[in-house]
C-alpha cells in the first residue's frame, strides 16, 4: 500500500484502488490506525479529509468513521461538519458539472426534535454548518432524522447525504447498491478509491466472492482522474 501512494504521490500513477481491509489484521500487525482511509490521509499529509460511499443509486459522506458510538458527539464539531460539506460539494460539482443538493443527517432521533433528544447537537454544530455552507452557495437541506433522510422520494432529488457516523450511511448504501457502491477519500493529493465492503473471510477460497466492487471502484478512479477530483 505504502508503495502505491507513493507511487501517486510521485505522478507515477493517476490514482489508487484498493481491496478490502483486516482492520484486527492490522492492528495485531502493530498499525495504529483504524483503517485504509486513515492511513491515505496521514501518509499524504492531508489537511483534510473525509471518506465518500459513491453510486448512482445513493451518495453518503462521512463526518466520523470508525470510531465506537460513544465517542461520536465529542468529535463533532461546527468546522468539521462544515469540512465533510465542502469536501463532497467540490467532488460532486466537479463529477456532475453542477452544483449537488446535499441533505446533512441529524445525529439523534428526530435529529434532536429541537432539543428533546440528545445534547443539541444539531442546534449547537449541525446547523451552524450548514449555515455557513450556504453562506458559500452550498445547497444543503436538513438536520434530517436518519430514519426518514434516505426514503426514495428523498433519493431522487439529493445528490449526496452527510453523515454523522459510519452505520447512519453505510446500512442505507449497502443496503441498496451494495454490489455497486465505491469508498473514496476526499480531500487528498491524490486519487484513492476502494471497495465498499470488508474481507469477507466467511467465505474466503469457496469462489462466491463477487468482483462487482472492485470493478465499480476501478472505473470510478478513472472518472475521478480525468476530472482531477482528490
Amino acid at each position: 500500500m505504502n508503495a502505491a501512494i507513493d507511487a501517486a504521490l510521485a505522478g507515477e500513477v493517476v490514482a489508487v484502488s484498493t481491496g478490502p481491509l483486516s482492520k484486527e489484521a492490522l492492528h495485531s500487525a502493530g498499525h495504529p490506525f483504524p483503517g485504509h482511509t486513515e492511513i491515505f490521509a496521514s501518509r499524504t499529509n492531508a489537511a483534510r479529509s473525509c471518506m465518500m460511499q459513491y453510486s448512482e443509486e445513493i451518495t453518503c459522506s462521512f463526518v466520523t468513521t470508525h470510531v465506537g458510538y460513544r465517542d461520536v458527539p465529542q468529535l463533532l464539531t461546527v468546522a468539521r461538519v462544515l469540512e465533510v460539506i465542502e469536501l463532497t460539494d467540490e467532488a460532486l460539482t466537479r463529477i456532475r458539472g453542477r452544483r449537488p443538493t446535499i441533505v446533512v443527517c441529524g445525529l439523534n432521533p428526530h435529529a434532536g426534535e429541537h432539543g428533546l433528544f440528545g445534547d443539541r447537537e444539531e442546534e449547537r454544530i449541525i446547523i451552524p454548518a450548514m449555515e455557513a455552507a450556504s453562506q458559500k452557495g452550498m445547497n444543503v437541506i436538513g438536520p434530517l432524522p436518519g430514519d426518514t433522510a434516505f426514503i426514495a422520494d428523498r433519493r431522487r432529488t439529493t445528490d449526496a447525504f452527510v453523515c454523522m457516523y459510519h452505520d447512519q450511511g453505510h446500512i442505507p448504501v449497502k443496503a441498496l447498491a451494495f454490489d455497486s457502491a465505491v469508498n473514496t477519500t476526499l480531500g487528498l493529493p491524490i486519487v484513492r478509491t476502494s471497495v465498499d465492503h470488508g474481507t469477507a473471510l466467511d467465505i474466503a477460497w469457496q469462489g462466491k466472492a463477487r468482483p462487482d466492487s472492485l470493478y465499480s471502484a476501478v472505473r470510478l478512479a478513472v472518472r475521478l482522474a480525468s476530472h482531477g477530483v482528490a
